[in-house]
């Protein structure tokens, strides 16, 4: 008999003012269009300053409506939220040039480089000195490495290359709030690496990023916050940890007989124990495994093996929204 113990890395810690008004929330926000389709239904956003909060949920689950009613992009049909404290959209000539965004993917002029479609948008914000226009725009695609690539057209770009010049775009100066829909899109691993970097370092820096991904792995390495969505509905939110502790250990008994070993866990007080061919699964909850080994030697029932099992994130979103999501990239 072995005895095996899941092992959950620790997500990444939040530095925070618990008093702080949230870098984002909403209240009942909801989103129907025309012929009755609900794409967002009642949701209640909080969003903490300071934290790195992952927008999860499955390709067509709101995420990306979501994301444009936030930024004033598209009217919600009822509900209303705030940014940074202020209400959106009344107040949103003040407080949007606050804000980094890259939402479904970035637009910008075929026809000029890199550089020069950064250095338009630049002139644009009226929020920042001109003379330093360069230096930021330099900075900005040094940051995501496309420094090499600044002098090529547009239209002559990857989906990675356009996908880092977007993030370039958002992160050209300070924000006090990044909001990003799915910024790994078309990166491949060492890009998205880079990306991970960038993402923590804003955050050290005092921002508070907001992220969309349907990729469990980047959140689970990057985030200190979630939000589950599925079908339009926000079905978790919370912390890592939180979502862990919320789904609970389970203990898996491979054995001959699974049924007298799923009776054996029942009068334990563990979770409805799941019988399998050749193994019996239930949640632990306050259940020692050793007592559990104990009771089922004491009443003659082999273990070949016996194993506590902390959730993975697929399984958890799983069961949280039935649908599954890219573990990895």
């Amino acid at each position: 008999m072995t005895a095996q113990v899941g092992v959950v890395e620790e997500a990444p810690s939040r530095s925070t003012d618990e008093t702080a008004l949230p870098a984002i929330s909403t209240a009942g926000l909801t989103k129907r269009f025309p012929g009755g389709q609900v794409a967002v239904n009642g949701l209640d956003l909080l969003v903490p300053q300071g934290a790195i909060y992952g927008f999860l949920g499955p390709n067509g689950s709101g995420k990306t409506t979501t994301i444009r009613i936030l930024l004033g992009l598209v009217a919600a049909t009822s509900g209303t939220h705030e940014l940074l404290g202020q209400s959106m959209p009344r107040e949103g000539a003040g407080v949007l040039p606050r804000v980094g965004a890259l939402v479904e993917g970035p637009a910008f002029h075929p026809y000029l480089n890199g550089r020069d479609n950064l250095l338009r948008l630049d002139a644009a914000d009226r929020t920042v000195a001109g003379k330093q226009a360069r230096a930021r725009v330099e900075r900005a695609l040094e940051a995501v490495g496309l420094t090499a690539a600044a002098t090529k057209r547009y239209r002559k770009y990857s989906l990675g290359m356009r996908q880092r010049l977007g993030l370039a775009a958002a992160l050209m100066r300070p924000r006090e709030l990044l909001i990003l829909d799915e910024p790994t899109n078309g990166l491949d691993p060492q890009g998205t690496r880079e990306v991970r970097h960038l993402l923590r370092e804003a955050c050290e820096q005092g921002s508070t990023v907001f992220v969309s991904s349907h990729l469990l792995s980047e959140v689970d390495q990057i985030c200190t916050d979630v939000g589950v969505m599925s079908r339009g509905s926000l079905v978790f939110q919370g912390s890592l940890p939180e979502l862990r502790a919320a789904a609970g250990v389970r203990v898996r008994v491979e054995t001959s007989r699974p049924e007298a070993a799923a009776e054996v866990l029942v009068r334990l007080g563990t979770g409805r124990p799941e019988v399998q061919a050749g193994s019996v699964i239930a949640p632990l909850g306050a259940v020692a495994s050793e007592r559990v080994t104990a009771e089922l030697v004491a009443r003659d029932i082999d273990v070949r093996q016996l194993i506590v099992e902390s959730p993975g994130l697929e399984d958890m979103f799983v069961a949280l929204t039935g649908e599954g999501f890219d573990v990895d990239e």
